[in-house]
């Protein structure tokens, strides 16, 4: 297996999605911290910068019309025209309150638009703080056609990707925190219920999605860490004096490129596990990832680049 790394302009390209359909079938669209759009041919021989949220872009989606949603993670709920670069804010908050970290979505067929919002307590710039201090107050939003939005699921561990069964029968959130993958039944027996798709990942997940395949990929950031583990159930003082300290002594993620696919019933389909590769050096801490057509797309919070991988 190897690893193709296309830098583009900017640190920090988080996602990625693939556009499906019309002119841009094949392109890979990411975001980065200054705001940017891009989008990346499918050679990786382009990068254009198409848009700017003005805030920081996270989780990318393609709507059936062709618009691109981005969870911004200062605004909200973005739409995009990848084409005039028109940007729109479609939901800020909810029952009055702004949302603080918004992170990442899926949409529905009939428009429904399920979103994360990592905290209540703390934004990007402070996401080691609700790590460490395990605040568990991660909610699932879904913003209906309508546009209203209601809260779905409360106390996530760091509530972050989503993605949508190929049935649309349930919803899916990663629990960073946690290590698990939280499912949440939309219809059928269990509608209205939470288990688990599944738990004691090998480290921290990021960004999920469902491929083309139909599975749920679902990214590891970092492996898991001993020192932070042992932070989450410390004392709260404990916990609040470790994220005062320096960055430098502060507990940081460590350089791995891996990602796991799971079928609707859980079980583990692939892990492609970079670590200790020369290839994997190039690249580190996976936040995105979208498989298309055999080829799986990586997004990183860090690296001014996304990376692909043919399976």
């Amino acid at each position: 297996m190897s690893l193709t790394v296309i830098p583009v302009p900017g640190p920090g390209a988080e996602d990625v999605v693939v556009a499906t359909h019309g002119p841009d079938a094949g392109a890979v669209f990411t975001g980065t911290e200054d705001g940017s759009i891009f989008r990346v041919s499918q050679d990786g021989g382009h990068v254009d910068r198409i848009a700017s949220t003005q805030g920081r872009p996270l989780g990318l989606e393609f709507a059936p019309d062709g618009r691109l949603l981005v969870c911004d993670a200062h605004r909200g709920l973005l739409w995009v025209d990848v084409e005039g670069g028109a940007v729109e804010l479609i939901a800020a908050g909810v029952d009055g309150v702004p949302v603080r970290f918004c992170n990442n979505a899926a949409i529905a067929d009939d428009g429904t638009i399920w979103f994360s919002d990592s905290s209540t307590q703390f934004g990007i710039e402070e996401w080691k703080a609700d790590f460490v201090r395990n605040t568990r107050t991660g909610r699932l939003l879904r913003r209906d056609p309508d546009g209203s939005v209601h809260v779905v699921v409360t106390g996530l561990a760091f509530a972050n990707g989503v993605a949508l069964a190929a049935d649309g029968s349930f919803v899916c959130v990663a629990e960073t925190a946690a290590r698990t993958i939280v499912r949440y039944w939309i219809s059928g027996p269990r509608a209205g219920m939470r288990d688990r798709l599944c738990a004691g990942l090998p480290g921290y997940p990021d960004n999920i999605s469902r491929g083309s395949d139909g599975l749920i990929w679902v990214t590891i950031a970092s492996p898991t860490d001993p020192v932070v583990e042992r932070l989450q159930t410390s004392p709260m003082a404990l916990r609040r004096l470790a994220t005062k300290l320096p960055d430098r002594l502060q507990p940081a993620p460590q350089r791995t490129v891996r990602v796991q696919a799971f079928d609707a019933e859980g079980r583990l389909v692939h892990d492609l596990d970079l670590d200790g590769d020369r290839e994997g050096s190039r690249y580190h801490m996976v936040t995105g990832v979208r498989e298309h057509d055999g080829r799986v797309w990586l997004g990183s919070l860090h690296e001014a680049a996304v990376a692909v991988w043919d399976l």
